[in-house]
């Protein structure tokens, strides 16, 4: 059995490309990176690269780059350039978009890595109230930990309220909040 390949042009060749690149993108858009979905995640990507830092071998940034290779190959035959032409265009683009996804996805998943600051680690700190804690209610503390500022929300130990810019002490966690004591009895916290 042969397979006859004289009605398909160029042009659908780079069109079937973009949208196989497209279908693999919008996967890994909800599924995350397809290729550690089924177990070859660290596999594929040389050594040095740090443990869950994306790299070149990400199923999004790989989906990225065949998108624009077919995408872009497409337009450039579309405007009659050669088939050559059209591969390097497309291969040039691949790369520049894949790199600025990857450049982007790195900067994610170091933002996202460089908080190792836990929220038991706050107790005993002094903090600044950023939005008022009504009687009995939530409102929002800040705190600068070293060189990062931590925001949390926050209620006051006695119910009392506390008016945003009031200095307070962070003396329990209490689930999605902190517990903080106001200024006027942070001595009694501090002596006690």
């Amino acid at each position: 059995m042969t397979f006859d390949m004289s009605g398909i042009s160029a042009q659908m060749v780079f069109f079937v490309i973009a949208i196989i690149g497209f279908i693999f993108l919008l996967g890994s858009f909800f599924l995350g990176d397809l290729f550690e979905q089924i177990g070859l995640g660290g596999e594929l990507e040389p050594d040095g690269i740090a443990d869950g830092m994306p790299g070149w071998f990400d199923s999004r940034v790989l989906s990225v780059f065949v998108t624009a290779f077919g995408g872009f190959g497409f337009i450039s035959l579309k405007f009659g350039a050669g088939i050559v032409l059209s591969s390097l265009f497309g291969l040039a683009s691949g790369v520049l978009l894949g790199a600025v996804v990857l450049w982007f996805a790195r900067l994610l998943h170091r933002q996202q890595a460089s908080s190792s600051i836990s929220a038991f680690d706050l107790v005993g700190r002094i903090a600044q109230v950023t939005v008022t804690i009504p009687q009995g209610g939530i409102g929002q503390i800040s705190c600068r930990v070293g060189p990062e500022r931590i925001e949390k929300l926050a209620r006051a130990n006695n119910a009392a309220e506390i008016k945003a810019g009031a200095t307070v002490v962070i003396s329990e966690i209490a689930d999605e909040a902190v517990i903080v004591i106001a200024d006027e009895e942070i001595s009694h916290f501090v002596n006690s």
